[in-house]
C-alpha cells in the first residue's frame, strides 16, 4: 500500500482493488473515487460452495444462488462490450442497477439468517461491507467491473518473481 501511495501522488480520479482495508485510507489521503472488484466478491461464494459437503456442491444452495446473481452482471459486461463509455453507462443504469439493487436486497435478508462465521457468512458479510465500492462501476462507463484485467496483466510479473528468486546472475537465471 505505501508503494501505492508513492505511485498515486499528485493523480485523480479512480482507484480500483480488492477489498484490502489498507486501500481505503489511499484513496481518502489522495481523494479519489474508491471502487471495487466485483470478482472477489464472486469468489467468496465460491469459496462457500467449495466448503460445503461434496453431496451439496451440486446442489442449489444460496452461495449458487450469488454466483448466479453475480453472474448475471458480468453477462450484461458481455452485452456492452465493444459499446462506447456512455452507451455502456447507460445500459448499466437500465439493466445492472435493478439486478444490483435485487442482489443487495437478497444478500440482507440472507444475512439475517446465516451465521457470520460461516463461509456462506463471510461472503454476505464481503459483499456487504464493500457494498459502496462494488457498485460504483455502474456509475461511469469507463470503469470495470472488476480488476481481473489489470490482474492478468501482472501476473507474469507475479509468477516470474517467484521463478526468479534464486537466480543471483543473469548466467544463473538462464542455467
Amino acid at each position: 500500500a505505501q508503494v501505492a501511495a508513492r505511485l498515486l501522488e499528485g493523480t485523480s480520479g479512480y482507484l480500483q482493488t480488492d477489498g484490502y482495508g489498507a486501500y481505503d485510507e489511499v484513496a481518502e489521503r489522495y481523494k479519489l473515487t474508491h471502487c471495487g472488484c466485483m470478482a472477489h466478491a464472486r469468489r467468496r461464494f465460491f469459496e462457500a460452495i467449495k466448503a460445503l459437503p461434496k453431496s451439496e456442491q451440486k446442489a442449489a444452495t444460496a452461495a449458487h444462488e450469488g454466483v448466479r446473481r453475480i453472474d448475471a452482471l458480468y453477462e450484461i459486461e458481455r452485452e456492452a462490450k465493444g459499446l462506447s463509455d456512455a452507451e455502456r453507462a447507460t445500459l448499466r443504469q437500465q439493466k445492472a442497477v435493478p439486478q444490483l439493487d435485487a442482489l443487495h436486497e437478497w444478500a440482507s435478508v440472507l444475512q439475517q439468517q446465516t451465521l457470520p462465521s460461516g463461509k456462506l457468512g463471510e461472503a454476505l458479510a464481503y459483499l456487504l461491507k464493500q457494498w459502496p465500492k462494488l457498485i460504483r462501476y455502474v456509475q461511469d462507463g469507463r470503469l470495470a467491473i472488476d480488476t481481473n484485467g489489470v490482474e492478468n496483466a501482472i501476473r507474469p510479473f507475479a509468477l516470474g518473481r517467484r521463478n526468479w528468486l534464486f537466480a543471483d546472475t543473469v548466467k544463473g537465471a538462464k542455467a
